[in-house]
């Protein structure tokens, strides 16, 4: 059994963080040592030994579109959009963070004049006044205070960068199940279109039968009601598949005009090719990526917040020159320069820089027990999908066999009440089982397909196509062209 841990503080965290370590410096330090579940060596529901997933997992879909729509919606998808301009914020903000710790030095210039009254000559004269100056700053880091907000800020990236992977492989799941969806929706619509055209004939016939006398009202009363039923399946199964081709649009960023086709064709599945282990797991999903780099992030602030108690180290200077004459200005025997070091430490502030440490500890602590939860969480996904496709391959199976009786009964049937042998109700009977079946069969193989999406979702199973560098802008016209040049 491998025991997972998680060490939180001064040590920036993390099987995947290539974060340094912080030293330890003065004062109490930083340390969280929470324990997460038991990570065992094999999945439960299916024991596989550690090797690593595939990451090309629509190929045994044999679905060509399938992989081009994957394309388009992470080109195209509004959100990945989103995510993409996240990430650059966050990467400016990195930068921004390192460049507040690096030394300051700012140039100023002035020039201005003054209008005296001179009694002596009963007038008025101006005097000029020239000025140029340098300010430098620098806050040297005595005890890796703002090497520890570097840090943060460089794990808040890989959080971000981490996020925008995961929502990658979210979208190209959710378009592959939407894709799912669609043919299956459209599949049910066909047998819908079956039924009814099955329906029809049995309502002809019926009332071909009544025409010679060897069939009653009822019978053909009840005919037209099982067709007038097919009918309004139709109905609901074309509303149903126009649903499920706008929620497809929308996530490649087209305008949900429920104009996607498909060829309402379900892949039929081969048995699992379960791979990895619950400890694999933790390198590859970006969501437990994210959320140790969250732990790292805060772990480092609490560091960083613990540090504000000590002394903080800090070097000024400057040079200026003021002058009544331009050219004087401009003369460095007439600069004057300064350059001060200063030493602070908090003494009175209240508790606030204690109150800091201690909120930044127990953020901390939240994020670390985020990360056990994504991690359990995660690990559930996995075994879900495993025991899941064992279940659905057999519903399946038992589905086909019923769908191969209920054809068979049906053509029975139909035989029968033409030699009239059985009533309409026994053709309508076999009629709707025959429907229910193929009906059934339709959703458990969409259930598989998507079951099975979800499963190298659980695994982190990388993106089965290549990603755009930057995402396509949308031809829409959308907010930011007012704003952006």
């Amino acid at each position: 059994m491998i025991r997972a841990g998680v060490v939180l503080g001064f040590l920036a965290l993390g099987a995947c963080s290539t974060l340094p370590d912080m030293p330890n410096l003065g004062g109490e330090p930083v340390a969280v040592f929470p324990v997460a579940a038991d990570a065992p060596e094999t999945w439960a529901a299916f024991g596989v030994a550690g090797t690593v997933p595939a990451t090309d997992w629509l190929s045994q879909f044999n679905d060509a579109e399938l992989a081009d729509l994957v394309r388009e919606a992470l080109a195209a998808n509004p959100s990945i959009r989103s995510q993409f301009y996240a990430v650059e914020a966050t990467r400016a903000q990195a930068r921004s963070v390192y460049g507040r710790t690096r030394p300051n030095l700012s140039a100023s210039a002035s020039a201005g004049g003054a209008s005296n009254y001179i009694e002596s000559i009963d007038d008025r004269a101006s005097d000029p006044a020239f000025g140029l100056g340098l300010d430098f700053s620098w806050d040297l880091d005595l005890w890796g205070r703002l090497r520890a907000g570097i840090d943060a800020a460089e794990a808040d990236l890989i959080v971000s960068e981490a996020d925008l992977a995961a929502a990658q492989l979210s979208l190209a799941s959710q378009t592959a199940i939407a894709w799912f969806d669609l043919n299956e929706a459209l599949a049910q619509e066909r047998v819908a279109v079956q039924t009814y055209e099955a329906r029809t004939r049995a309502l002809q016939l019926t009332e071909r039968r009544f025409s010679r006398g060897l069939a009653n009202a009822l019978d053909v009363r009840t005919a037209r009601t099982t067709q007038a039923s097919s009918e309004a399946t139709i109905a609901g199964r074309r509303q149903a598949s126009g649903n499920a081709a706008r929620r497809l649009e929308i996530l490649l960023g087209r305008y949900p005009s429920a104009e996607l086709d498909a060829s309402a064709e379900i892949a039929s599945l081969a048995p699992i090719e379960a791979a990895g282990n619950p400890t694999l797991l933790l390198s590859r999903r970006p969501d437990i990526v994210a959320a140790e780099a969250r732990v790292t992030a805060a772990g480092l602030r609490a560091e960083q917040a613990r540090l504000a108690l000590l002394p903080s180290f800090r070097l000024t200077g400057s040079l200026n020159n003021n002058e009544d004459d331009l050219v004087d200005v401009l003369d460095p025997t007439r600069v004057a320069a300064r350059l001060i070091a200063s030493l602070s430490a908090p003494i009175l502030n209240g508790g606030a820089l204690k109150a800091d440490r201690d909120a930044a500890i127990a953020r901390a602590r939240a994020s670390v027990e985020n990360y056990a939860a994504t991690t359990l969480t995660a690990w559930r996904e996995v075994e879900d999908a495993l025991a899941a496709d064992t279940l659905l391959a057999q519903q399946e199976e038992a589905q086909g066999r019923a769908l191969e009786e209920a054809i068979l009964a049906e053509e029975l049937a139909t035989r029968q009440y033409t030699n009239g042998l059985v009533s309409i109700f026994n053709l309508i009977d076999s009629q709707t089982r025959r429907l229910n079946s193929e009906s059934q069969v339709i959703s458990a193989r969409s259930a598989r397909a998507s079951n099975r999406v979800r499963f190298h979702l659980a695994l982190g199973g990388g993106l089965p196509v290549a990603a755009p560098q930057e995402p396509t802008q949308l031809a829409i016209t959308s907010p930011e062209e007012t704003i952006l040049p």
